[in-house]
This record gives structure tokens, sequence and C-alpha cells, in this order.
């Protein structure tokens, strides 16, 4: 079986609802849940997120952050915590963790892998994200923050069924793709990957009960139209996904096509002092962020 029959296989059990996530996701899952119930309390919130401690650290860490404590008064415990961050940031740390736990720590070498390289990806993506919404799109900076931690979902969900259909993680050049030197590398219809890969997406997204208007922004991400100026949530993402400088496992990356080459051109549309000022300015903020969302 190749990559894109595998891909089509998993696509028909979530448009099903036939959607297996791995065991150790569901403390994670359950933790959401409760956070989503308009009657959970400020101290029903801490004594659940104390219930995983990897959770908790994050809660306390981003708590601290530069993003979020600018008193620079540091907490040390959750409940002060949650507190200081509410339940929309609370929310989007405990998906976060469905997120990274979906593909699992116990899959094979290749998909630990290709799970600590989304993961890695993401992080950046949502970080950058919130900065972007805060200072250039202007959408909501926690919206954006889980709109990119979430983003690219259904690739976690690829890489934990990887130990069924191994050739998930085989990712290969599009079909003739004409490289610097004039050579041509034969390869696949990605525009056929892609489109399976963004209905398995939006298939766990609605499964995980995900806000409507963020999967419609994810989907005008997975479009690809940037609007000029971008203002979208959808532009946002579009903005962090190049920006984002760890390219993601389950994507060809085409060698004449470097980050740095692809920031230049959102330079261009953003205006490029606006775009190294903003950069610049956010440095501090997106690199905690970034080591805080390092589940």
């Amino acid at each position: 079986m190749d990559r894109l029959e595998a891909l089509k296989a998993i696509a028909r059990d979530a448009a099903s609802g036939d959607l297996s996530f791995p065991t150790h996701a569901q403390l994670a899952l359950k933790i959401k849940s409760a956070l989503d119930d308009p009657n959970c309390s400020a101290d029903q919130a801490a004594r659940l997120i104390q219930a995983d401690p990897l959770l908790s650290a994050r809660v306390v860490g981003m708590a601290n952050s530069v993003a979020y404590n600018r008193s620079g008064r540091e907490v040390a415990d959750v409940k002060t915590a949650v507190n200081r961050l509410g339940f929309a940031t609370l929310r989007t740390l405990a998906m976060a963790l469905v997120t990274r736990q979906m593909a699992g720590a116990n899959g094979s070498p290749a998909q630990q892998q290709a799970a600590r390289q989304l993961w890695e990806r993401t992080a950046h993506v949502a970080a950058l994200a919130r900065m972007l919404a805060q200072r250039v799109t202007r959408c909501d900076p926690e919206t954006a923050l889980f709109a990119g931690l979430i983003h690219d979902i259904g690739g976690f969900y690829l890489i934990s069924r990887a130990d069924r259909y191994p050739a998930l993680l085989r990712v290969e050049a599009p079909l003739t793709v004409e490289l610097a030197e004039g050579a041509e590398v034969e390869g696949r219809d990605m525009d056929t990957d892609q489109t399976v890969e963004r209905d398995l997406g939006l298939a766990v997204l609605r499964h995980l009960a995900v806000p409507t208007a963020v999967i419609e922004s994810i989907e005008e991400y997975w479009r690809g139209m940037l609007s000029i100026p971008p203002e979208t949530l959808g532009d946002t993402l579009l903005l962090a996904d190049v920006l984002a400088p760890v390219p993601s496992p389950l994507r060809w990356e085409d060698p004449t096509q470097p980050a740095a080459q692809r920031a230049s051109s959102i330079d261009m549309l953003v205006g490029e002092d606006t775009l190294q000022e903003v950069l610049r300015g956010s440095a501090a903020e997106v690199g905690q962020l970034i080591e805080t969302l390092r589940f």
C-alpha cells in the first residue's frame, strides 16, 4: 500500500467517525472536555490539571512567560497560574497536550522522530501566530495561539497510524519538480495527498469539537490564499507557517526554496521593515512561548 492509498483508507475511517486515539491521550481529552464545561470553576480546573504533571508544568511555565507575566511576579502553583492564564488559554494547553500525545510516545523510532519534529514546528507556528495576531493581523492572539497549535492536528493523527501504514512517513517530491540545475525529480501528485490530509485534519477537528470559526480559519489556511493586507486568522496561520524555521516531516521541501527565501516573499507582502521590527521586538516572547509549548 502506497502513501496515497494509506491516506485514503484513514480518511474514510475518519469520515465515518472511526477515529482511534492512543490510550495515553485519554486523560488529556478528559481534561479538555471538563474545561469546556461552562460550569467548571478555577478550583476544579486546577485539580484537573494537577492530575497531569506535564500539563501542570506547562501551565505554570506559561503563566510565568513574558507573554502572560507583565508584572514580573512569578507564580509557583497551578491554582494561581490558572487564575492568571484564564480558561481560554487553559483549553489551548489541554488541546496542545492532546495533539502532542496523539502521535504517542511508544511508537517506532521513525514515528517518535516525526512526532518530535512536527511538534517543534507546531510550537513555532503557534507562538508566531500569537505574535502576528497582536502586531500584524490584529486578530485575537489567544485564538491565534490555539489555531496554531491544532492547525496540523491531522498530521499527528497520521503519525499515530504509521505503525499500521508505514508508507505515511515516506514523503516524496511532487510530480516533475524542476530543480535549480535543470534536473527533474519524479514524485507524486501532492495536491491529491494534501486534499486527503486536509479532509482528515478537518474530520479530527470536528471530532474534538473545535469551534467552527477556528475550523474555518484552518480551511482558509489550507487553501493557501493570503489576503493583501493580511487580516484574517487564516492569513495569520499562513504567515506563521512560512516563517516557522522547522520543516514538516510530512511535507516535501523544495531544496531551491529555503526558509529564508520564503520569508523574504512575506517581507514583500507585509512590508520588510514592519515585519523585521515585529520579529525583533517579539523575539524573547516568541522564544519563551516555544519553550513552554515543548511538551
